[in-house]
């Protein structure tokens, strides 16, 4: 049940009333018409723009508009009053009895409160992470895996059929170097001297391997030259890495429905299926591309290449997919394994990128427009940086992996749960801080602490009714007269509540689970203040003397933490039942 869905139906109704007696023109377009919190609560409980918004079309004044609706919207028996402000904003005050329902129906939908059918069954691949496979996860890759992991959960939570797809980029020159530097731990597992020169991988990781190798093959590979074991050990090394990346991520809680393969796009047609559907559609020719910006004309040579037109779908310049020598640039491979994903169904794309793949951005949407005819979107989501800090200091190395902080470092220093909260406090394309001192910090500042500790909180005091005496059940909970829960610190608890379902749409539609995070942390700090009032009003404690008050009470709380449940669980975060 999205409440503010409910009162907008209201709303919508009340402008059809206005059309059939005249008062508002028919035709009206009322899609922009929002019903949403209201900026300062002090306005009422829920505002809605439809004056500001019809005003204009129906060539009349917003104030005019208002206090016609105004009049309308009163006849709702949930709505106790309404206060046109203003040039013709519109706040709504909803009756108690609105706010009191309210956690009888969330016990009694359990974690199924909030969850929507906006998706409508559509099936969404999100790709993510897609490290190249030469060593273990940063923690760059370590926010990508939280942000793409949640946006799946989200997006399932939301009605849609999700994919959590993970693209190896096993066919590049990366993997030569693996297998080189993985030679080189091999050599070393036979107790030779090896020297890593630049370009090649120095990491610890890559002396298991180098044992593994040694277990497996023997000696035949000493002494050979790399014609006789770089293909071998190129297989071998990516397999062993992303067995380890399969750990990392296990760590994070992070689990894949799908590995794609790039190697698996060449020799195979599927690259050259993918370039053929877009010259049907006179999208590849042969031409010559302007210098790039910042290039004198001096140090530019004109050459013919083989181009996509993706200025025809919105793209600044037509793109290379051949070099010179007639194979296939980077570009390539990625417009046939997105053709792919076209070709299995699915009706959105989502993309989780690092910073540095902004100019990468047009050229990738450019190409699933024109594979699709336009048909399917492609949202791509860009990361900026994670900063590390401990003890006041940038925090900056892992003997490990030789020049980088791992994902695994991270867990292990803060644990899954407070390392996926903390990634998804801010959006993803905004630079983010994470202090290890803070991270674990039991206090208001640390916001996972925060929200984990208003329902471990919850779980606290039903245990300490139900030693009382007091039935503390979801069943019994939901019966209990709720009535008496008049304090306004209760009903703005209530109100919180209430936004959950919308919160859910708005984040599923713009892809953001951040705004999750953020809701989370509202919701905690409306039940940690309740809490708190109870200390100065008894009254306001959630056990009282007789069992019917403190069910009632109880039950808002148990409906809190219910909501809580489920937010966290779309974070990917364990809801505790106590804090140690």
């Amino acid at each position: 049940m999205n409440l503010f869905e409910q009162i907008r139906t209201s709303v919508l109704n009340a402008i059809e009333t206005l059309q059939d007696e005249g008062t508002l023109p028919a035709g009206l377009a009322l899609e922009n018409v929002a019903v949403e919190p209201p900026r300062d609560p002090a306005h009422g409980d829920m505002a809605t723009n439809a004056a500001m918004v019809l005003a204009k079309p129906a060539k009349q004044k917003p104030r005019d508009i208002a206090s016609a609706l105004a009049a309308k919207l009163t006849d709702d028996p949930r709505i106790a009053s309404v206060d046109v402000a203003g040039p013709g904003f519109i706040n709504l005050r909803l009756d108690a009895g609105v706010w009191q329902a309210l956690p009888t129906m969330i016990l009694k939908a359990g974690r199924a409160y909030g969850r929507s059918t906006m998706g409508q069954g559509r099936k969404v691949n999100v790709e993510f992470v897609s490290a190249n496979p030469t060593g273990p996860m940063h923690v760059g890759h370590m926010r990508g895996a939280i942000v793409g992991d949640a946006i799946a959960a989200l997006l399932d939570y939301a009605g849609h059929e999700v994919t959590r797809e993970y693209y190896i980029n096993d066919g590049g020159a990366q993997v030569d170097v693996l297998a080189r530097s993985v030679y080189l731990r091999y050599c070393e597992a036979f107790g030779r001297d090896v020297e890593f020169v630049e370009g090649t991988y120095p990491g610890d990781y890559l002396v298991p391997v180098g044992h593994a190798l040694k277990d497996k093959v023997g000696d035949a590979f000493l002494d050979k030259g790399e014609q006789f074991w770089l293909e071998e050990i190129r297989d071998f090394a990516t397999e062993a890495m992303m067995d380890l990346i399969r750990e990392d991520l296990k760590a994070l809680g992070v689990v894949m429905d799908r590995f794609y393969s790039e190697k698996s796009l060449y020799g195979t047609g599927q690259i050259e299926a993918a370039i053929e559907d877009l010259r049907g559609k006179d999208l590849i020719y042969r031409g010559t591309l302007e210098p790039p910006k910042g290039k004198k004309p001096e140090d530019w040579e004109p050459r013919e290449q083989t181009l996509f037109r993706s200025t025809a779908h919105g793209d600044d310049v037509d793109r290379p997919i051949m070099k010179s020598d007639g194979s296939w640039t980077y570009f390539a491979p990625d417009i046939a394994y997105h053709y792919d994903k076209i070709t299995r169904g699915y009706d959105l794309l989502i993309d989780i990128f690092g910073a540095d793949h902004g100019g990468y951005v047009k050229r990738m949407k450019a190409a699933v427009s024109a594979l699709s005819d336009g048909k399917v979107p492609l949202d791509i989501k860009l990361l900026q940086l994670v900063k590390l800090y401990k003890n006041g200091e940038p925090f900056k190395m892992s003997k490990r992996a030789g020049t980088f902080v791992t994902l695994r470092d991270v867990v292990d220093m803060v644990g899954p749960d407070a390392a996926r909260f903390t990634m998804l406090t801010r959006r993803n394309d905004a630079a983010l801080d994470f202090d290890f001192d803070k991270v674990v910090e039991q206090s208001r500042e640390n916001p996972v602490f925060y929200v984990q500790y208003a329902h471990a909180r919850v779980c606290s005091v039903l245990r300490k009714a139900a030693d009382a005496g007091v039935a503390t059940d979801d069943a019994s909970l939901a019966g209990a007269d709720l009535s008496g829960l008049t304090h306004e610190a209760e009903q703005a608890l209530a109100g919180k509540l209430a936004e959950w379902p919308r919160c859910v749409e708005i984040a599923a539609r713009t892809n953001e689970p951040h705004r999750i995070a953020t809701y989370l942390s509202e919701l905690a700090a409306a039940l940690h203040g309740l809490w708190n009032r109870g200390n100065d009003e008894p009254g306001l404690r959630f056990v009282q003397d007789d069992a019917a008050t403190t069910q009632a009470k109880l039950a808002l709380a148990r409906a809190t933490a219910i909501v809580i449940s489920a937010g966290l669980g779309i974070l990917g975060v364990t809801p505790v039942e106590e804090m140690r």
